[in-house]
């Protein structure tokens, strides 16, 4: 009687599991033509409802996975991913898959975890780029620029890898080491105008003036966004390179619709002052004196324009004043006539 009773249960539970193997795979069946026929989310539903019935199949969880994908349904998908490592899918397409969906999902650990994974199982893989990047974002420079390198020997065409490599040199301010990364993912890709820009601002971070100008310029002309930055830094550019009709030329157009502007203001007096166009000069700083009648920079500048034309007494009058207003410009007046300027 008793093995009876337990024949009885054998044969019950051993219906059940076939009877939930048949569902796992209607359900499944059912997915793929979904699926065939493009109707991605009935497709998804089906395989849901297949891993429902048979949540260890490895086939199964890769449609689900996939569908999940389609469906921009990133965190799930990345879930069930990460199910099929634990049923033993240790394939290099589950861990890329892995690496590649926790970099979008900013998952940094888990991205160079499963980069390093994708490593050992496929050794040919190209991951030193993704993960030096992240190391870049976290604004772990040292480990960042040791990844890139190896990057470089990997994907040698890439343009991305020098490029991260000069940000990297350039958040550092060793801009002498980034110019060359810039220039090098320049050569590799030159339509990337931002890139073309950021190597102008580093040439001017240099003081190198001439490359500055000249970046700035390209960058426009490969379509890079003239927007007010874009303006206000050409027209620097053109200033210290001492062409000041065309720096303040832009300045000007800036100053139409930024007229209270007091460092472009404050630019444009002191590129007319080194130039010996005092006059220009003083019209701007009492623009600037119009707006901030406590400015003693300002007023102590037109001192100098005065002495500079010859009026010493006015000159020296009004630099007084302003050292009252501030005394931190006695060290200026001091430095100044050093220079004999």
């Amino acid at each position: 009687m008793f093995r009876t009773i337990l024949s009885c249960i054998s044969i019950a539970m051993a219906g059940a599991a076939f009877a939930q193997t048949d569902s796992a795979d209607f359900f499944y069946k059912k997915g793929l033509q979904e699926k065939q026929v493009g109707h991605r989310l009935e497709a998804m539903k089906n395989f849901e409802k297949a891993a429902i019935y048979n949540s260890n199949d490895k086939v199964i969880l890769n449609e689900l996975a996939s569908a999940y994908y389609d469906l921009r349904k990133y965190g799930q998908s990345r879930e069930v991913y990460k199910k099929l490592v634990v049923v033993g899918d240790n394939s290099a397409d589950n861990y890329r898959q892995l690496m590649n969906l926790s970099v979008n999902l900013k998952q940094n650990e888990d991205a160079i975890l499963y980069a390093t994974k994708l490593k050992q199982a496929e050794p040919t893989a190209k991951v030193n780029a993704v993960i030096g990047k992240i190391y870049y974002n976290q604004d772990n420079y040292g480990d960042a620029i040791q990844y890139l390198n190896l990057a470089a020997k990997e994907e040698p065409e890439n343009a991305e890898v020098p490029y991260m490599i000069a940000r990297s040199y350039g958040d550092m301010m060793n801009y002498k080491q980034a110019v060359q990364f810039f220039q090098q993912a320049i050569r590799l890709d030159n339509t990337k105008s931002n890139w073309v820009y950021e190597l102008g601002l580093i040439c001017y971070a240099m003081h190198d003036d001439k490359n500055a100008l000249k970046y700035i310029l390209e960058a426009g002309d490969k379509g890079y966004k003239k927007d007010n930055d874009y303006f206000e830094n050409l027209g620097i550019a053109y200033l210290n390179v001492g062409n000041l009709d065309e720096g303040v030329k832009i300045m000007n157009e800036i100053l139409k619709k930024r007229p209270s502007d007091l460092n472009i203001l404050n630019m444009v007096a002191e590129a007319y002052y080194y130039k010996g166009k005092f006059s220009e000069a003083m019209g701007y700083w009492d623009t600037i004196l119009g707006y901030d009648k406590t400015n003693a920079s300002a007023l102590y500048m037109i001192g100098m324009c005065y002495q500079k034309q010859g009026d010493k007494d006015k000159g020296i009058h009004l630099c007084d004043k302003a050292i009252e207003m501030d005394p931190s410009l006695a060290s200026l007046k001091q430095k100044k006539m050093d220079m004999g300027l």
